[in-house]
């Protein structure tokens, strides 16, 4: 498996390219501006992009799904729970004063569990719910496509519609950190961390938080 980050937009958004170095598929996750940009990197890397995976549906994280499903064909994945999400990027373009990007046309609704394939590769949906409601993470062995559930030293806020820091904690604490502590972490915003490290040190959610953020 191949990885690689770009970061975009006003709000410095890491989008993913994911891809499978002996057929060159690829998926596509979180795109979320600068369609072009994403799309000269996936032709450096002579990849076949099949399909767009979001781990929800903030403004940040989606900015550029629509033009690049429409450039390639491929299919939009990402949780119903996000619907109102993706159907108010112009409301919440407005609100940040930025041109509002296409409304992506969801093609597939993540279900947990679901495995999506990439010529030798596979990504598998956790729910992480807790920064949105239908909040999802992408599993791969040794790695974790987390979207902004969890961070670097932090978590994904709560305050927005949807969001909620109990089930956020949960989300992190059940699933992600059920993974082998090496699994490492790739974050919607910010560097890549490691299970091992956010449990151990994560001062939201790890094993030593402080007791009123638990």
């Amino acid at each position: 498996m191949i990885v690689e980050s770009l970061v975009v937009g006003m709000f410095a958004e890491n989008a993913w390219i994911v891809g499978c170095a002996g057929t060159r598929e690829a998926v596509l996750v979180d795109p979320g501006a600068e369609a072009e940009k994403i799309a000269a990197a996936v032709d450096r890397l002579g990849f076949r992009p099949v399909r767009i995976l979001n781990t929800h549906g903030h403004l940040d994280h989606v900015g550029a799904v629509e033009e690049l499903r429409r450039l390639y064909g491929i299919p939009f994945a990402i949780h119903e729970a996000e619907r109102e999400n993706v159907e108010s990027l112009a409301e919440h373009a407005a609100f940040f004063g930025i041109p509002a990007p296409p409304v992506p046309e969801v093609d597939e609704w993540v279900k947990e569990g679901a495995v999506y394939t990439f010529g030798h590769c596979a990504l598998r949906a956790v729910a992480t719910p807790g920064h949105t409601a239908g909040g999802i993470s992408y599993v791969a062995e040794g790695r974790v496509f987390a979207g902004d559930t969890l961070f670097a030293g932090s978590v994904g806020r709560t305050d927005l519609p949807g969001g909620d820091f109990e089930v956020l904690r949960r989300s992190i604490r059940e699933k992600l950190f059920g993974l082998p502590p090496e699994t490492v972490v790739h974050c919607g915003h910010g560097p890549d961390t490691t299970i091992g490290a956010e449990r151990a040190g994560n001062p939201f959610v790890g094993d030593r938080a402080r007791p009123d953020f638990i």
